[in-house]
């Protein structure tokens, strides 16, 4: 099954709970269809860069939610129902492609199977000492500009 992101945008009024009621209406329908809902994430309010004209106004803000699921290549299909809700601003449905999990990604590029983990660099960018070159730089930058 591929990977999907639904991406929902709210009216900027709608409450809490009506918003897990339709976030949960979507995961159960993709549940009954055998798919898994593999993430949840809120962006809170959000501006838009231009009005969304609806029934009851003009909305220029709007609570954006994803939901990233495993699920049937007919779910667009049947998501359409999403049309018919006065909650809703917008919803898309994005597929994920060429991506690889798991040990599909390591084998990747290895042919006999075995994957070296001495390829990847043992010091971290956090570790770097260089951090404080970089502060003293900007600092004498700052006082330059003073004289």
């Amino acid at each position: 099954m591929p990977l999907y992101d639904c991406m929902l945008m709210l009216k900027p009024h709608v409450r809490k709970e009506a918003l897990m009621d339709l976030v949960a209406r979507v995961g159960k329908h993709v549940y009954s269809r055998n798919g898994v809902v593999t993430d949840i994430k809120s962006f809170g309010t959000v501006q838009l860069g231009y009005g969304i004209k609806k029934l009851d106004g003009r909305h220029y803000q709007g609570q954006l939610m994803q939901i990233t699921m495993m699920a049937t290549p007919n779910i667009n299909k049947e998501l359409h129902y999403l049309n018919k809700e006065d909650r809703l601003l917008r919803w898309l449905l994005v597929k994920h492609r060429d991506i690889k999990f798991g040990l599909e990604f390591m084998d990747e590029d290895d042919e006999d199977g075995e994957f070296d983990f001495s390829e990847f660099p043992r010091d971290s960018i956090f570790d770097n000492d260089n951090s404080d070159d970089y502060e003293d730089s900007s600092h004498d930058e700052d006082n330059d500009g003073d004289q």
